[in-house]
């Protein structure tokens, strides 16, 4: 639970938000309740629906919250757009590393937009809920959701009726969620969002059009893809992946970790196969393609496969910390649901899910913010202390024991 000192801290780093999006709302008191939405998602409130916003915040009925969120004229592709550059602007970095994932958000009732029995990761079953498609952006700075979208069932988006209930825009279609996920990055990339590398899991890395569109782009990647993945070998004959690793011999495979998780470092046996003819790109760099392979260290040790693109000279521990850091968007779900509400909401149609979400994901890059911001005080203050002379310390204390000795030597004789 945040303390009173962090939700202050928070406030004010909330403030610069509102007003960084202020310009996207056309009244004052659109603004007003902007700023005052973000506060009540970063609040110490136990869920951030609509009665327990609005009794935070002062009101006393969540109508005006409500119609805010659902009814007003704003766009949360605009806000979208603010957040993307909010994170670039504290949490950039050239060596990032763009991750799309997805979540459920689990409903009752058949009325809210694109809900469906259909399979939940969160849950890890079918379930009725909606699914939504996440970018998010990692670097050495810190990580943060940067874009989503609602995935719409196709027999969601073949029934006019339910539509027209869920205010679906007429230019949205059916979709599939690498569908969606390719065109977050497409608009994310025009940006020129500082970024090198992507990873996604098998879904999405499984789809040739997606990996295809990342190369485009000059991004290595390191993509997750299911072990029925098949690759031509060299004699042109298409095999799974997983027979490929079963072909490995045990000395070619390392123990590495991907990265540290909550209890330490996560350590797993790594084997890599390069695949296809290395080319050069413009940069003058030869890039390969390849196989990684992960495998547990306990017994049953089973493996997960990805399919990478990086230069050619790129370390194996590099290609494993890149596919280690899909935790990161795990983590931004984790704490955007448990810290600004982001699975809290109560709003049925296409914009409310959307400017909620947005809302949220900007909330929480807030907090990603001014961790890293407490981090960089916190080494500073510790690379002040190591800039310390060595010597000040002893001489201090000689100082002192001259004072000492020269106090306890008595009164002094008057000489006659």
């Amino acid at each position: 639970m945040p303390t009173i000192r962090d939700l202050r801290r928070w406030t004010r780093e909330l403030d610069v938000a509102a007003t960084r999006i202020g310009p996207r709302f056309s009244r004052r008191d659109l603004r007003v309740h902007a700023g005052d939405y973000l506060r009540g998602l970063i609040s110490r409130v136990e869920r951030k629906n609509g009665w327990q916003l609005a009794e935070e915040l002062g009101e006393a009925t969540p109508t005006n919250l409500q119609h805010f969120i659902a009814r007003a004229t704003w766009s949360a592709d605009e806000v979208r757009d603010d957040l993307r550059e909010y994170v670039a602007e504290h949490l950039g970095d050239d060596e990032a590393v763009l991750i799309v994932d997805e979540t459920g958000f689990l409903k009752k009732g058949t009325k809210s937009v694109g809900v469906h029995r259909q399979y939940s990761g969160t849950a890890g079953r079918i379930e009725n809920c909606q699914i939504g498609v996440f970018l998010a952006y990692r670097s050495r700075y810190g990580h943060a959701l940067i874009d989503g979208a609602l995935y719409l069932p196709k027999n969601w988006a073949e029934d006019g009726t339910r539509r027209a209930e869920a205010k679906v825009p007429e230019s949205v279609e059916f979709a599939t969620k690498p569908a969606l996920a390719r065109e977050m990055l497409r608009r994310t990339l025009a940006t020129g969002l500082p970024c090198r590398w992507a990873t996604a899991d098998e879904i999405y890395g499984g789809d040739i059009t997606f990996r295809q569109l990342l190369e485009d782009h000059g991004l290595c990647y390191v993509v997750a893809v299911s072990r029925q993945q098949k690759l031509w070998s060299p004699d042109i004959v298409q095999r799974r992946v997983e027979h490929y690793a079963d072909e490995v011999p045990r000395k070619a495979w390392r123990k590495l970790s991907c990265g540290a998780g909550t209890k330490g470092e996560r350590f797993y046996r790594w084997t890599y196969l390069p695949f296809g003819t290395p080319k050069q790109r413009a940069d003058g760099i030869i890039y390969a393609k390849g196989l990684l392979v992960r495998e547990s260290l306990e017994a049953s040790a089973q493996r997960a496969y990805y399919l990478t693109l990086a230069p050619a000279d790129t370390p194996l521990v590099k290609l494993a910390e890149i596919a280690g850091s899909r935790w990161a968007v795990e983590e931004c779900f984790e704490q955007a649901k448990q810290l600004t509400g982001l699975d809290e909401y109560e709003v049925r149609s296409w914009d409310g899910w959307h400017r909620h979400v947005t809302l949220s994901m900007l909330a929480h890059a807030t907090l990603s913010v001014l961790a890293h911001a407490t981090l960089s005080v916190l080494r500073m203050k510790a690379n002040t202390l190591q800039c310390v002379p060595q010597d000040a310390a002893p001489k201090k204390q000689k100082s002192q024991a001259q004072g000492a000795t020269s106090n306890n030597r008595g009164p002094r004789r008057s000489s006659r």
